[in-house]
């Protein structure tokens, strides 16, 4: 593989450099991430030059843009830790996820209301089951016949004999 020129390195670190800000100021081109393989081609250059390299004795050799990779890298971390992405696409995967725990919190609680309800309508039914046969055995009760007559109203009889007065 040929090697490039100082002027052609010089001029890709500046294009990536440009790319850079654009990605992290959240200009990510549509369907694309923010991450090492958009800057790569989004600048124009081969994605490997940003990783480390072997030389020809396998000692490791840093790659021509890899410091420019860990700067992106560190930027863009920075920028999640203060509350910020700037990938619309991992922020809405972010917000989606957050949205998903609440509901699995509402679902949950209404599961457990549903529980309760369903418990109070099973004794609330019991209860008016065995107030209906109740109703019913008292019923029953008054509508037989039986041998207690009532004593006829005597309310202009005098006094019993032998009262005391």
């Amino acid at each position: 593989m040929a090697r490039i020129s100082d002027e052609t390195r010089r001029g890709n670190e500046a294009a990536i450099r440009n790319v850079m800000e654009r990605l992290l100021a959240g200009d990510v081109p549509p369907g694309g991430k923010c991450d090492i393989k958009a800057l790569a081609a989004q600048a124009g250059v081969a994605r490997t030059g940003f990783y480390p390299k072997k030389n020809r004795d396998g000692s490791p050799r840093p790659g021509p843009y890899q410091h420019l990779a860990e700067e992106f890298e560190r930027r863009l971390a920075k920028l999640r830790e203060t509350g910020v992405i700037p990938d619309p696409r991992a922020a809405q995967i972010e917000r989606l996820k957050n949205q998903v725990a609440g509901l699995r919190e509402r679902v949950a609680a209404c599961d457990e209301q549903i529980s309760g309800l369903t418990h109070f309508r099973e004794q609330a039914l019991s209860q008016i089951a065995a107030q209906r046969m109740e109703i019913e055995r008292l019923r029953d009760v008054l509508a037989t016949p039986t041998n207690v007559h009532a004593l006829p109203n005597s309310s202009g009889a005098s006094a019993p004999q032998g009262s005391c007065s």
